[in-house]
């Protein structure tokens, strides 16, 4: 690991890998700086906490309800003092990792765009989820989500009307259900903030008891990106594809962009194929889908409400276990591609 005092000896160290070398040396664990509830001082590049609360369930979330809490973020900057877009990164269950800060981060920057990587499992004394994802509640990270606007909207640098939420696998079902707008106004965000763009990335929720029934309304017409690997064992494709036809034909702009070859987790900086035989995930085929206006849960092949014994039946038969993880450069750099293009077109950056 590189030492702070080797620092000094990098001649042409830039804002930006300064900010980034400072907050991976940083422990995760050792976050323990005060709280802050604003940026409107415009600090620079590093790690700051926040509040946000631990709702249990999707209904403690639409409540208001859960404990309170903390997340935090790695603040990334580009150079300069114009006031310029944002992109919220949400990790997925392994918890927060290297390319979110040293890839991500920088191609956004470069861009001029700010980054802010959410920590959603440090502050909790969670490290992943992967085997356990009660671990912390999924309506925790979507808390989390939105906890983040609101500060990155008081920073001055960053123009509030601009600002996109990106994730990762389970940071996918967050980003997919941040765009529900029952939900959203749920979050009595002020003066109408709200995210103005989408990248569910390989993402979980697009099956199961995540997957929400899409009808007119449900969305907002915030646009959506999904990038997705068609290797993908883990998440499979069909199931987004399925999800994001019918977000897109209940009018929410939708686009697609799939990633030849590439396997869950293709951003990661390791290369090498890792077969992972215990981990839980949902097959792709499950009928499970719930109402946000009801929170009644449905079998969506028979339009058949699912209670009792035959949600849990239905539940055992969408599970499944074992998948595949592999970093892949050229699908990173495709995938950074995509989004790029479409946060420039959203965010009019030339």
């Amino acid at each position: 690991m590189l030492c702070i005092s080797r620092l000094h000896a990098v001649r042409r160290i830039t804002p930006w890998l300064l900010g980034a070398l400072l907050a991976m040396l940083a422990p995760h664990h050792a976050l323990a700086q005060e709280s802050i509830t604003s940026l409107a001082n415009g600090p620079g590049n590093g790690i700051y906490t926040f509040a946000s609360s631990s709702p249990k369930t999707l209904s403690d979330l639409l409540k208001g309800a859960g404990d309170a809490t903390h997340s935090s973020g790695h603040l990334l900057l580009p150079p300069g003092d114009a006031k310029v877009p944002a992109v919220v990164l949400v990790h997925g269950s392994g918890g927060i990792y290297d390319a979110e800060l040293n890839f991500w981060a920088k191609r956004f920057n470069d861009a001029g765009m700010a980054a802010f990587v959410l920590d959603m499992f440090g502050p909790r004394g969670v490290k992943s989820t992967a085997d356990d994802q009660s671990a912390v509640p999924f309506s925790a990270d979507v808390a989390d989500t939105f906890a983040a606007l609101k500060l990155l909207a008081t920073h001055p640098r960053i123009d509030p009307s601009r600002i996109a939420l990106m994730g990762f696998s389970r940071g996918g079902t967050a980003t997919l259900r941040a765009n529900v707008a029952r939900i959203i106004a749920s979050q009595k965000l002020p003066d109408g903030l709200h995210y103005a763009a989408f990248i569910p990335t390989y993402a979980g929720g697009c099956a199961g008891v995540f997957r929400l029934a899409v009808k007119p309304g449900v969305f907002t017409p915030a646009p959506m990106l999904f990038i997705h690997g068609d290797a993908d064992d883990y998440t499979p494709i069909s199931a987004c594809l399925d999800y994001a036809d019918k977000i897109g034909k209940a009018g929410t702009p939708v686009r697609f962009v799939t990633i030849a070859g590439a396997r869950h987790k293709f951003d990661s900086d390791d290369q090498q194929l890792h077969q992972l035989g215990s981990v839980a995930r949902t097959r792709p085929d499950c009928p499970l889908e719930v109402d946000i206006d009801t929170l009644y849960a449905y079998d969506a092949s028979a339009g058949t409400r699912l209670q009792g014994k035959a949600y849990g039946d239905a539940l055992k038969a969408c599970h499944a276990t074992g998948a595949s993880v592999e970093g892949n450069t050229k699908a990173r750099d495709q995938a950074a591609d995509a989004a790029l293009g479409f946060l420039k077109e959203i965010f009019k950056i030339q």
